[in-house]
């Protein structure tokens, strides 16, 4: 293909609010350095990582500077968009020319680079709210699927972050809780630990108890119960937490002696009341995830194309729409992932 030297983008031009997010159409198209390849995007998809990277969430109050997934202040204008799906369409120096016409997705948590720095694809690098993007080729991982953009676009951070979560807990065909498992990383950690055989306990909004079902929920809980009340004391082995906040105690509470408790995200606040005899009596394990090795990527691309896993997508925007999807997003109404389609 003819690539031109002009894109529609994104460009996030400094932390704030929906005005902060600037759709153009006269970015200049990067140009893929060595080893890297050039992607036109197919789909993206809205995450929470965004929008906090957006309002500065990530910054810590002692420092007042920490804005980004490294530690270091995020540099604007930045091209947002930690989810791709797309082509590789040219290739840099010493990456393999035989690449141009592959299907790729992109790994959002990357290895780090040569000075040691974790790379985040729409964070410290340029992303996919794009119509085309350059990355590492390592970071481009061809998949053989019959699924549509809209669907695989709906994958890489969500997905990743929800198989990363299962593996660190070791999760077996056990009794697992899944918090927030109408979102993203929610529903997809539902559908993943259904391969695994695994007794799950869903919690859910308002209204969407049928739709988390039919995602292979055994039991759904409405957000706003008495956990403890509906489960009663020592009753799972493993909590899934993408939420945080008020209902922490709670969760600690459910799980049996031995148990493990796994989290990445706090949406519902990052500050908890920890009892630590809760911890220390029980023999808990409290495990934080976030960046996972390669495997968990290679693994979520041999359960689509063996079709084990289809993602599930609430609704498709266009990529000028973004203000409209982000809005939709934090009304936390929809089950699945939004999407982002760029111009053809």
């Amino acid at each position: 293909m003819t690539i031109p030297s002009a894109m529609t983008a994104v460009l996030l031009t400094g932390h704030g609010g929906l005005d902060r997010l600037e759709v153009r159409d006269d970015v200049p198209v990067p140009r893929p350095g060595p080893d890297e390849v050039l992607i036109r995007v197919g789909a993206s998809a809205v995450n929470n990582t965004d929008i906090n990277t957006r309002v500065g969430w990530y910054s810590r109050a002692e420092t007042g500077d920490q804005t980004a997934w490294s530690g270091e202040s995020l540099a604007f204008p930045r091209i947002q968009g930690a989810d791709c799906v797309g082509t590789v369409v040219a290739v840099g120096p010493g990456a393999d020319p035989h690449r141009v016409g592959e299907r790729v997705l992109v790994r959002t948590m990357q290895d780090p680079d040569s000075a040691g720095r974790p790379i985040t694809l729409g964070s410290e690098i340029d992303g996919a709210f794009a119509q085309f993007v350059v990355v590492r080729s390592s970071e481009a991982f061809m998949i053989d699927s019959p699924l549509d953009d809209a669907q695989l676009g709906a994958l890489p951070c969500s997905y990743s972050t929800a198989e990363g979560l299962l593996q660190r807990a070791g999760l077996g065909a056990e009794r697992v809780l899944i918090t927030g498992a109408s979102g993203g990383v929610g529903s997809a950690a539902v559908l993943l630990a259904r391969l695994r055989g695994a007794h799950i306990t869903a919690v859910a909004g308002p209204g969407k108890a049928e739709q988390v079902r039919a995602l292979g929920a055994d039991v759904v809980v409405q957000r706003d119960d008495d956990l403890v009340g509906v489960l009663g004391d020592d009753t799972v082995d493993v909590v899934i937490d993408l939420v945080g906040g008020a209902h922490f105690p709670s969760l600690l509470r459910v799980l049996r002696p031995g148990g493990r408790y796994a989290v990445s995200g706090a949406v519902g606040g990052a500050h908890v009341d920890l009892d630590l005899r809760d911890l220390y009596l029980k023999d808990l394990s409290l495990l934080g995830s976030t960046f996972t090795p390669r495997s968990v990527f290679t693994d979520l691309i041999r359960y689509v194309e063996r079709g084990d896993v289809r993602p599930v997508v609430a609704a498709a925007y266009p990529l000028a729409e973004i203000a409209t999807a982000q809005e939709t997003f934090l009304r936390h109404e929809h089950v699945g992932k939004l999407v982002l389609l760029p111009p053809r």
